[in-house]
């Protein structure tokens, strides 16, 4: 029995050994990881999400367990929480993901002072009261917050990247580029938004020349207004 055939045996929640072929109950692989191996090649083979391939091709999805979608657990929601050491000031500036889908966790100023004024087309940096050390592999991306925004805050080197190797102080540099009059910030302000994502490295290949495309080396307005 081949490795396909074993897998697709392995299609409901929870299998239990009396549904998998011997070959399988023989694994090192846990079942549960036989299971999800070929629900994400059957997606990639199809090129969707495995709820959506469709009826006559879903010869490995098939199952004769009551189980609207076998790949449900895998898809809704692929959330993959990264584990970050982190040193506060005050447990205050921990950051929060404040909905339940909320992509980002808020970053809260830490002004001593209390407040600070920012006037019309300046730049300033604020602290957050936090330091952190992200796993290899992974950074962290600072934006502005829609609500700020709309009054003219916005973070001046959107996004911010910061790499898994910083050990310093996380700061934010925010630019008054809407109000005329002067933005008010308090300490304990949520004043920007931070995300996480995995690092992707170049590995450079030097050639002799590039392929060739119809655009070829247009940019800067080339393709109109």
């Amino acid at each position: 029995m081949n490795e396909k055939e074993c897998q697709c045996q392995c299609q409901c929640k929870n299998p239990t050994k009396d549904q998998l072929q011997p070959s399988c109950q023989e694994s090192n692989v846990s079942m549960k990881d036989q299971c999800q191996k070929l629900v994400m090649q059957e997606a990639k083979e199809f090129n969707t999400n495995p709820c959506h391939i469709p009826k006559e091709k879903k010869r490995v999805m098939a199952s004769p367990l009551p189980v609207p979608c076998p790949a449900k657990d895998f898809y809704e929601p692929p959330l993959h929480k990264v584990v970050t050491k982190i040193v506060v000031d005050d447990p205050m500036f921990i950051p929060q993901y404040k909905t339940e889908g909320a992509a980002c966790v808020d970053l809260v100023a830490n002004i001593p002072a209390g407040e600070i004024r920012l006037n019309h087309r300046n730049t300033i940096k604020i602290d957050c009261g936090f330091s952190m050390e992200l796993k290899p592999g992974w950074k962290a991306n600072v934006r502005a917050r829609s609500g700020l925004a709309t009054q003219g805050l916005i973070v001046t080197n959107s996004p911010g990247c910061i790499d898994a190797d910083y050990r310093g102080r996380i700061q934010v540099i925010v630019t008054n580029v809407g109000n005329v009059n002067p933005i008010t910030l308090k300490h304990g302000d949520r004043i920007a938004q931070m995300e996480i994502e995995p690092v992707y490295l170049f590995d450079w290949l030097v050639v002799d020349a590039l392929e060739e495309t119809a655009r070829g080396s247009g940019g800067f307005g080339s393709t109109g207004a």
